[in-house]
């Protein structure tokens, strides 16, 4: 457990294991522990070394000032401060969700610096089409993503956010509540809520989600092996990620049958055997396929 500073931002990161760095990011509203908890850091840890960080606005990350950085150039940027700061040159990029537009913007333009990108469960614009649990495309973005909607003067307690989350689990989270293990899956999910300041997540869905553009020209240009994974129910970033298995030129495309857009959390040992061999592909050949 440690911390960096970058610029105005404090960074909390965890450094374990041994070998070719693995540098890795998650999604809205969660932090490091999206990797930890699910035990896939510690396997891992067992061949890499693994740095897993929280993102701005997330987990124990502070960004002081009014100048935040919720967006996803800046928090791309984090991605380099954070090599330089421990003296790394290149690494494997692991994401989630939210992370992974980053993670994808950012091999757009530094892959020369990536050994390998990993996206997971994402896609490359940062305000995807959004839709319901039923698969239904929603016609109106929601309001806390709309960055004209006012921050609420009082915010729900924790307690409330976990009532109201469990009870609603949305397009995201449905898999991993109608799961038969999902009273092991969701105290996972909780810490992400108790560990968050709340209204900082809520200034950072207005500001980050901004870009329904894919990018497609910027995904040809990501010159390191890629792999694309994702859970067959993960309606926002199906064709997300089909795009991106089109466009970038040395992918694997992976589909988690019966899983939902928490991968890790739904299914940790199949998350975990896709990224080993994946990474074992890459060391062995240079490339993203066998």
């Amino acid at each position: 457990m440690a911390f960096f500073q970058n610029g105005n931002a404090r960074i909390y990161y965890e450094d374990v294991g041994r070998g070719e760095p693995v540098i890795s990011n998650h999604g809205l509203s969660e932090d490091a522990n999206y990797w930890s908890e699910t035990g896939i850091t510690a396997a891992l840890a067992e061949k890499y070394r693994v740095i897993s960080m929280d993102m701005r606005a997330h987990g124990r990350t502070v960004v002081e000032g009014n100048e935040k950085g919720y967006d996803a150039d800046t928090i791309a940027a984090d991605f380099d401060a954070l090599a330089d700061h421990l003296g790394i040159d290149k690494f494997h990029l692991l994401s989630h969700a939210t992370g992974g537009m980053v993670a994808a913007r950012y091999g757009m333009s530094r892959s020369e610096r990536l050994l390998s990108l990993m996206l997971t469960d994402t896609g490359s614009e940062t305000r995807p089409t959004m839709y319901d649990a039923n698969g239904d495309e929603l016609t109106v973005l929601p309001p806390q993503f709309d960055e004209e909607t006012p921050l609420p003067e009082e915010i729900p307690s924790v307690e409330d956010i976990i009532a109201f989350t469990h009870a609603n689990p949305g397009v995201f989270l449905f898999k991993m509540a109608g799961h038969h293990y999902s009273n092991i899956m969701w105290p996972v999910y909780d810490g992400f809520l108790h560990r968050q300041e709340r209204r900082e997540i809520m200034a950072f869905m207005r500001t980050f989600y901004s870009d329904p553009d894919p990018r497609v020209e910027g995904l040809r240009q990501v010159k390191c092996p890629t792999l694309i994974l994702l859970g067959e129910f993960d309606y926002v970033f199906y064709r997300p990620s089909e795009l991106m298995a089109e466009e970038i030129p040395d992918n694997r495309h992976v589909v988690m049958r019966g899983c939902g857009h928490m991968t890790a959390i739904e299914d940790p040992k199949w998350t975990t055997h896709e990224l080993l061999d994946f990474l074992e592909c890459v060391s062995q050949t240079g490339r993203a396929n066998w």
